[in-house]
């Protein structure tokens, strides 16, 4: 493990805040790996422990592999930015803050504007049953409409309301949105989303009837799923395998 991995470097931040900081940088960088990134649109929040309602989000310009634990700027769910000098995006604030207020149990809520993503979100359909990782996800997938560029604070009702209990929601002709409790499993749940809508028009681009898996097979695949993990967060071990990953190919990400 690096000595910036251990937080010495860092001394600014409490052990607990700049493991947070850490986890977030790591996702951020790996985002920007596998491709999920908007220019500086699209943002990934995680909630900081301790009293009060503290989130950290990028800095507004910063692109995904510029972002580092240091340079996460620290914002209270009212707005009120606590790191001297940073700013955040507005609208990026609004959806985060939203699902941080709503929903104390998540710890990090991740957005993307994939083209895969956005596409699914744009059909009338949704997300179809025809592939494994759509299967994974199942109900836990919800969908909020468009209501233009997130400024308007009717929209913190709306998304709140929309994404209600679950973790992944499906903006329409916006992109998607995961919903965390630990920074690995929004991470992991963004995949899968991705993954599914990937394989999703991939197969109607092939222009033959799709075969949609059963009902009763779903059912399995859900009760599964939360037999393998006792309903601990998803893709713990895929987090572990991703930090190893995120140290190979961006080791600046801890500073």
């Amino acid at each position: 493990m690096s000595v910036s991995a251990i937080g010495v470097k860092h001394a600014g931040f409490s052990d607990e805040d700049y493991q947070v900081r850490r986890d977030l940088a790591a996702c951020y960088r790996l985002a920007h790996h596998y491709r999920m990134t908007d220019l500086i649109a699209t943002h990934i929040s995680a909630r900081l422990p301790g009293p009060g309602h503290r989130i950290l989000i990028n800095p507004f310009g910063a692109l995904f592999n510029e972002v580092t634990a240091s340079n996460l700027v620290e914002v209270d769910l009212e707005g009120q930015v606590q790191t001297p000098g940073g700013v955040i995006n507005p609208a990026g604030f609004l959806i985060h803050s939203a699902i941080h207020a709503a929903r104390p149990d998540v710890q990090c809520v991740m957005h993307t504007h994939t083209a895969a993503g956005i596409a699914v979100s744009a059909q009338e359909h949704g997300l179809l049953p025809i592939s494994q990782q759509a299967v994974v996800l199942g109900a836990r997938v919800a969908y909020h409409d468009y209501e233009g560029v997130a400024l308007l604070d009717n929209e913190r009702v709306t998304l709140a309301r929309d994404l209600a209990d679950k973790s992944v929601l499906i903006l329409r002709n916006h992109g998607l949105l995961t919903a965390g409790r630990s920074v690995g499993e929004a991470f992991w749940l963004m995949m899968m989303a991705q993954r599914a809508c990937e394989v999703q028009v991939a197969a109607l681009a092939g222009g033959t009837p799709l075969r949609m898996i059963s009902e009763e097979v779903q059912a399995l695949v859900a009760t599964q799923l939360h037999e393998a993990t006792l309903g601990k967060p998803g893709g713990q071990m895929d987090w572990i395998a991703l930090m190893r990953e995120v140290e190979r190919i961006a080791p600046d990400y801890a500073d």
